[in-house]
Formats: C-alpha cells, structure tokens, sequence
C-alpha cells in the first residue's frame, strides 16, 4: 500500500490500537495534522501548550493502562515536552511522543524552529529515533510502542522530518518486533522463591514494602494473597498507594519523609523486608546507611539496574512482579506473625495521624473528600505539600485511582493530569487535589477542559504559598521566607467563570462537605477554592538525608514552642 509518511504514522497508531491523542500542531508536523481527517478514529485533543499534551498523556497511560501518545511540533514544541518525558521516564509510564522536524537538508544548519530533539531527549526516554526514511516508519511505530510498554515501561520519541511526512512509499506493518538488544526475562528462577519463601517462614518482624511496579503489573491479587497468607504488613511508597485497598487490616500507607511515623519505626523493626516494584529511593529509605538497619532484603523488579542499586539484597527476584508474588505465594506457608501485628497496633496508637478539625485545614478538606466519595474516586495531584495531604488521608478502594508525579516531582501535572485521566476514564469521577502555585502554572487547559466537557472537579487547597517551600524555610532556614509567597494570586471564582466553569469559594469548615456535594451534582467541571490555614505543615517531615527516624513531627514541634 502506497502511502505518505504522515498516513503511514496514523495507520501504525491504528494497528497499536491508539484511539486518543494529545498535542499542538506547528510547521514541521503539520503534514501529519492535515492528514489526520482522513483517520476519523483517531480522536486529537487540541490542548493549549505542549507540556500539557505529555502530562495528558502520561496520566491517560496510568488510567487506562495503554501507551499515552502526545504530539508536538520541531524546536519549542518539541523542547516543551521534555518535562513530561522526564516524568514519565523517572515514573516508569508508558509513552510515545511523535514530533515533527525541520526537513533532512536543513538538519544540523541551525534552521527555523530546529532543535537537536533526540539528542536532546536521550536522557529522559527509554529510547527516541530520528526517521530518515519514509519507509522506516512502520517498523520503528512497532519497535517504539513495543519497547514502551515492556519490561519497566518508558517513554520513546519519534523525531519525523517535516520531508519524510510528506514522502510516500510502501505500508507494511510488522506483526512481530525483534530486539536483540531488548529481551524481557519471564522466567521464575524456583531456587531464588524457595530461598525467599524461607526467609519469610524464618521472619518474626516482615514488611512488604509495595511500590509503583506492583500496579504496573496488575499485581494486586498477588500482593493481597502473599499478605494474607503470611501475615505480613503493607507498607505502600507514594506511587505504591492502591495496589491494596485502604480499609484492608494489613495496609499501613505510606513510609519516609513524609509517611506517618509508625512506619518509620517499622521498617525500623523489621527483619525481613519485601521491595516489590520499587527502588528504595531516598524519600523512601532517608540516609540509606541507616534504613532497616536489622532487616534481609528481598527485591522484586523487572529491571536489573534496579537490584542492589541503594540496598543490599539478600534474594534478588527478578522479573514481573505478578508473576513472582503469585509463584511466592505458592510456596509460602501460611503463618499468623500475630506478635508482630500487635506490634504495630501499639505503634499505630503511639503515632497516629492527626487532623486538626478547629479550623479550615487542608487535611481535613482531604478526608471529608476521601469520606464523601468513599474512597472510589480518581485523584490527581501536582507537588507540595498538598499532594502529601492527599497521600496521607484519602483512603483509596481501587487500584489505578491515584496519578501523581512521584520521582520528578512536577509542579503543575495536576491540571493536565486529571484532563488525561477522566478521559481514560469517562466513567469515574476524578478529582484533582492542587495547590494554588501549581493550578496556575498549567490552568491554561481549562479551557480544553471545557472546550471537551470534559468532568474533572478540582480542588484548590489556596494558601498563597508554595507551601512546602515555606515549610522547608521554616523548619531548616531559620523562618527566612524568601520568594514562596504569593500576594497576588487571581480570584479563582472568577478565574473559572471566564472560562465557563461552575466555582466557589470555601472558607469555613462547615462549608466543606455541602461544597464537595455542590461540586459533584455537576455533570460537567467545578472548582472549589479551599482558603485554608496558610501556616499548616506536613507532619512527619524526615529531612532530607537523615534517618527516618530523625523525623519532625507535630509534637515535637508543640514542644518545641
């Protein structure tokens, strides 16, 4: 079959059973927007900056557990979507980016709009491609959406010339991918599970330590059946939240810098230690010297890098990690570790969680949303201090429900995060928790949102900081405040009126839930904006390099004072 490259790029999309994209037309790509009307199953969404389309389509991939496509055009366009990459990429999300280029005879001559794009991308996708030949489409569409999805996903960007586009030649797309640079192990290695199946008969104090890998998988079966069966305590990192459900009597939430402090103290404990899915980063472990200083290691991951890379391990598991929980779960014997349990119970009551219901709190606005939802809803955040308020007090009942940038930590996801994520999801009500810093670096997409009816309820937790920037000021710079707070934020009421959407601003407690109600009768968007105490803090709060358990919490605080 005959074909353009533009056409070429929109049958490849077809054949990996994309349905929905992201992005923003310019010169060097335009050839593969003029060609998309002859492609009416190929739904665009048209968004108001790059950066936008990539956070959309990340949050998009999280939800529905397909590979998210954003698009952009050379130079800027393309430039704007690195950030996006690099969330995706620190966050291990499956993504293919396709930008356009400046056409071959101009590349390297400093032209209009020109950008170095792969070289420029190579450190924040798992692999990029400049295509130099219009018949190398189809083949590096199959190898890039193959390599994205397998193994620990990633994002991949297609760099197209603006000539190549436009080129034509023959269509044919590979059924098969052959990598011999890229082989995925799904191979159990049974003497590493009977090893592991013993430390865990032997332990008296295990944890499962449950992180993003474990949803990426679709291990939740796996890892509730491996922790009922031996009695072990979950402990989920941030991007971990929702491979158990909340309620269940064995999930304990989240751990380090900002986890509740009884964790802390567990992993403290602890003998035997399970990594499923995640890389001891430092938010998780503090000084890593000091982290679960009397505990084995077991690390489940799919990437070798990973294993040994920030702790010793004692039985390295390497591969997928449903696979391995269901053939650990196989070979474990069921135990009750009942002292172990009331073991946490004490800790659990001698470090709880408090919310503060005297005033308008930011935690108190979050469990009120987690109560009146019941926990079924989808919630997107950006970074701050309100994200760790989110992970901290809304009680998650269904997996794949909480999409918030774990390792870059990107300011402003929460907009086009949730704009992604109702999409993949049209079904379930989403929520975007935000902070009034990072709603106003990407809220240009409201008007996206509303152009798309698109049912996203926001949740503005307004204090005029960028509050973890002023905690951190407080705690360790002597309450110095230098350039972390806002004097001149917009009326957000009437912010969102001139977009069209429905707003309203809450500053008492008692407004809180018939707001959240109000906001939720809506078919379409709302925004709620939260005037909420600008002085509150996250507690516990580890800092960064210490131990976890030099962590500062409200008592000590108090004491303090």
């Amino acid at each position: 079959m005959q074909l353009t490259g533009a056409q070429m790029i929109c049958e490849s999309l077809i054949h990996e059973n994309v349905d929905l994209m992201f992005g923003l037309p310019g010169g060097a790509i335009l050839p593969f927007y003029q060609t998309l009307p002859e492609y009416p199953q190929l739904r665009h969404i048209l968004v108001r900056h790059e950066q936008n389309a990539g956070h959309a389509a990340d949050a998009y991939a999280r939800v529905s557990g397909k590979v998210g496509v954003a698009v952009a055009t050379s130079g800027p366009g393309a430039t704007n979507l690195v950030t996006p990459l690099a969330t995706a990429m620190m966050d291990s999300v499956p993504m293919v980016a396709i930008t356009g280029q400046v056409p071959r005879a101009a590349i390297g001559r400093d032209a209009f709009q020109e950008t170095d794009t792969t070289g420029i991308t190579v450190p924040v996708t798992k692999h990029n491609y400049l295509v130099m030949h219009v018949n190398d489409i189809p083949n590096v569409m199959k190898e890039a959406f193959h390599v994205a999805r397998s193994g620990r996903p990633g994002p991949v960007l297609i760099d197209v010339p603006r000539d190549v586009l436009t080129d034509e030649g023959i269509f044919h797309y590979p059924e098969t991918v052959n990598l011999r640079s890229f082989k995925i192990s799904t191979n159990v290695n049974a003497q590493m599970i009977k090893r592991a199946a013993r430390l865990i008969k032997d332990a008296e104090r295990p944890l499962l330590l449950v992180g993003h890998g474990a949803s990426i998988s679709g291990a939740f079966t796996e890892v509730k059946l491996v922790a009922e069966k031996a009695q072990i305590p979950v402990i989920s990192t941030l991007l971990g939240i929702g491979a158990l459900h909340s309620d269940h009597p064995l999930n304990m939430g989240m751990p380090g810098m900002h986890g509740p402090a009884y964790n802390n103290w567990a992993i403290e404990r602890a003998d035997l230690v399970i990594g499923v899915g995640m890389r001891f980063d430092d938010r998780v472990t503090g000084r890593i010297s000091t982290f679960a200083p009397n505990a084995k290691v077991i690390h489940i991951d799919i990437d070798p890098a990973e294993i040994g890379k920030n702790v010793r391990v004692t039985v390295p598991l390497l591969g997928d990690a449903k696979i391995i929980l269901d053939a650990l779960a196989s070979e474990i014997e069921a135990k009750s570790n009942s002292l172990w349990l009331d073991e946490i119970e004490t800790l659990k009551a001698e470090h709880p969680l408090s919310i503060n219901s005297d005033y308008l709190s930011p935690q108190y606005v979050i469990k009120a949303l987690s109560d009146i939802t019941s926990g079924d809803a989808i919630v997107v955040t950006g970074v701050g201090q309100h994200q760790m308020w989110a992970a901290q007090h809304y009680a998650f009942n269904q997996p794949n429900s909480w999409i918030t940038s774990g390792g870059l930590g990107t300011m402003g996801f929460e907009v086009p995060g949730a704009m992604g994520a109702a999409l993949a999801k049209p079904d379930r009500q989403v929520w975007s928790i935000a902070g009034d810093g990072g709603f106003q670096m990407t809220m240009s997409e409201l008007a996206t949102i509303v152009e798309n009816n698109i049912s996203v309820k926001f949740a503005i937790l307004n204090n005029n900081n960028l509050g973890l920037v002023r905690q951190l000021q407080d705690l360790f710079y002597g309450g110095l405040r230098v350039a972390s707070s806002y004097s001149g934020n917009p009326n957000f009421v009437k912010l969102a009126e001139a977009y069209g959407i429905w707003a309203k601003k809450i500053e008492n407690q008692s407004e809180v839930i018939p707001a959240l109600r109000e906001a939720m009768s809506f078919e379409g968007p709302a925004i709620l904006d939260f005037h909420v105490n600008a002085e509150e803090n996250v507690y516990p709060h580890v800092p960064a390099g210490e131990s976890v358990l030099e962590m500062i919490d409200l008592s000590s605080v108090k004491g303090e004072q």
